[in-house]
């Protein structure tokens, strides 16, 4: 098995490690170049990862081509920039974007490729590092049945649950709908803690308590450590869910529905952004209410 692999966050390091560590041989890139290189030098070593030189490049080595970006706008540069994806033969290629995209953009991205006579296949992720690492993500996926079907082996090897919604977009809506939860759980948590304290409870019995009762979630479960220990290294940066808040919030207005739960936390969420905790994860905003 072979597949190439375009960016190397901290998912998307975690998704193409898990990759290389099941045996797929793995040809890479990333928009920052040294991430690259070091991925390249710690797995390259197995013989399963190689290096190359633009997204153009990974294209002509590989039919299937995994996407792992920020957001819609660094997929476009991706895609169509200089030495872009789609800039060589894609033709039968199959493009796997597992990028939580804007619900609108990714309509353009489905066109694009086919446009090239590439499939695209819309992928988002429910799950974070950890999950990924251990090939225990959730994956909603979009786009033709028939490309599914024959990338649905490396599928396999990073989800342990996979809900295929054939409908163009579907997939990303329902991802941003599953981020309206993540984003408000994150941040009611974290409210309860800080107010516990308050009160004078430590936190780390406070969430205990909140653990045993109407707070027990995956959220709180995944999250809890980080809040005692106040370690907020990434695995889900702030920046990234106040990104998926926002994008949610601009398909409400869309929709002509009521938000209310998710605006909330959208502007919680820009608020940590804005006093620099962007790159920290998203549990930093306990630091926002701490304060």
């Amino acid at each position: 098995m072979t597949a190439g692999f375009i960016g190397l966050g901290n998912l998307g390091r975690a998704m193409a490690a898990r990759l290389a560590g099941q045996g797929v041989e793995l040809v890479v890139w990333n928009r920052t170049a040294a991430k690259g290189r070091a991925f390249a030098a710690e797995f390259g070593q197995t013989g399963r990862v190689a290096e190359a030189s633009s997204p153009r490049d990974v294209a002509e080595q590989t039919q299937v081509i995994f996407l792992n970006l920020f957001d819609s706008e660094a997929v476009r540069q991706v895609l169509t920039g200089p030495l872009g994806l789609l800039s060589g033969n894609c033709r039968g290629k199959i493009i796997v974007d597992t990028t939580t995209n804007h619900f609108e953009t990714v309509l353009a991205f489905h066109d694009l490729a086919s446009s090239a006579g590439a499939a695209y296949l819309e992928a988002p992720v429910l799950g974070s590092v950890v999950p990924a690492s251990q090939g225990a993500l959730t994956m909603l996926v979009s786009g033709d049945q028939t490309s599914y079907d024959k990338v649905k082996s490396y599928l396999d090897i990073l989800a342990k649950t996979i809900f295929y919604l054939e409908q163009p977009a579907l997939a990303t809506k329902m991802k941003l709908i599953n981020n309206l939860v993540l984003g408000s759980f994150m941040a009611a948590i974290a409210e309860a803690v800080s107010l516990a304290e308050s009160c004078g409870l430590p936190r780390e019995k406070a969430l205990d308590v909140l653990a045993s009762g109407a707070g027990n979630s995956a959220v709180l479960n995944a999250k809890r450590q980080k809040l005692i220990d106040r370690d907020f290294s990434p695995h889900f940066s702030v920046a990234a869910i106040h990104k998926d808040l926002r994008y949610l919030s601009e398909m409400i207005q869309t929709l002509g529905a009521k938000g209310a739960v998710g605006e909330s936390a959208e502007k919680l969420f820009k608020i940590a952004e804005g006093h620099g905790l962007g790159a920290m994860d998203l549990s930093a905003v306990y630091e926002i209410l701490r304060r």
